[in-house]
């Protein structure tokens, strides 16, 4: 069986990955259903009976969630034996165009667009909306999707203050659906981490997710602080996105943004990639092996959310969570200044 532990505050047990969901939505590519769910029978085949998935109403604009409730349907798949994490803040709409206006040029062959609904009605219509998709399978966890790109959007500082206001309003429906008994924890996903500080002084969160901001190349001394604090203080933390968007694994996008060597910033990137992989090959080490145990060994760190792209890939880093790496190879990074002397490696 595999192994797992208390998340946090929120009475679950979850492995040490969390599978994500974005490609059965259609990220980049379309793919049949049966395969979509040959791959959610292998996330569940290797880490049943406490297999975890992260989802969001975003995805394919709601693509992702359709897909999980009718694979789990057909899998015969008991609710009380999967645990859902599903993040909130966009509803389906009807598709005008020939492809969605949230993402353009991102879902491939999706039958609707979505829409942004963050406030107090707007999240339980998101909750209400993703139990409908999921065939009513109740995610235990939910959040706030991408605060941070939300306040972003303000035009200038009253506005942003308004929207801070919407996501605290999204928090008190939240926190009003925990005390009904209808989830298990309520908590944050962002890619710019400094918005979760901000969050968490005025709302009581159980549990948050960090993406692409804690990887083995971008781990910021205030961020390893702040993950210190929650985890004193017992909030479970998923870290997601520890290949920051591909990159760190050979791919030509960093946190989903193209990478030429056309600026200094990103000739610097590239420099540190091929160092990187020059460690990684010397030890015998797969790129992604090494981000994967990184990603797991920050002190309060619950699982990795890794992508569920293919079957193979999904063994592989299935595999990855369960081999640490020998203390050589980190001592390595830190000579060649790849990483942080940081004391927990």
């Amino acid at each position: 069986m595999v192994e797992t532990a208390a998340f946090g505050k929120t009475g679950l047990m979850i492995p040490s990955i969390v599978f994500g969901s974005s490609d059965l939505g259609n990220l980049y590519r379309a793919m049949p259903l049966e395969e979509k769910c040959g791959i959610i029978k292998k996330c569940l085949d290797l880490t049943a009976p406490n297999t975890v998935f992260d989802s969001a109403g975003k995805y394919g604009a709601g693509l992702a969630l359709e897909v999980l409730g009718e694979c789990l349907h057909q899998l015969e798949i008991p609710a009380d034996k999967i645990v859902i994490s599903n993040k909130l803040g966009w509803v389906r709409s009807p598709l005008i165009g020939p492809e969605p206006t949230f993402e353009p040029g991102v879902w491939k062959d999706i039958s609707h667009d979505a829409v942004q609904r963050i406030s107090y009605d707007g999240i339980l219509e998101c909750f209400e909306e993703g139990n409908q998709l999921l065939k009513h399978y109740v995610p235990q966890l939910v959040s706030v999707h991408d605060p941070d790109e939300y306040l972003a959007a303000a035009k200038d500082t009253a506005e942003e203050e308004r929207r801070f206001e919407d996501i605290l309003e999204a928090y008190r429906a939240l926190h009003d659906l925990k005390k009904q008994g209808l989830i298990a924890g309520i908590g944050v996903g962002a890619k710019d981490w400094r918005v979760i500080p901000r969050i968490y002084d005025q709302v009581d969160l159980d549990w948050v997710m960090i993406a692409n901001s804690l990887t083995v190349y971008h781990h910021p001394q205030p961020l390893l602080d702040f993950i210190e604090q929650l985890r004193v203080q017992q909030v479970g933390i998923i870290n997601a996105a520890v290949f920051q968007g591909g990159f760190l694994v050979g791919g030509d996008h960093f946190n989903y943004l193209p990478i030429r060597p056309d600026t200094p910033e990103n000739i610097a990137l590239l420099n540190w990639r091929k160092s990187f992989f020059d460690v990684c090959q010397s030890f015998g080490i797969v790129p992604s092996h090494a981000c994967i145990q990184f990603g797991l060994s920050v002190p309060g760190v619950s699982s990795v959310a890794l992508s569920t792209a293919d079957q193979d890939k999904v063994a592989e880093n299935f595999r990855a969570t369960r081999e640490p790496i020998s203390p050589e190879f980190w001592e390595e990074m830190k000579n060649r200044k790849l990483i942080s002397n940081i004391s927990f490696l």
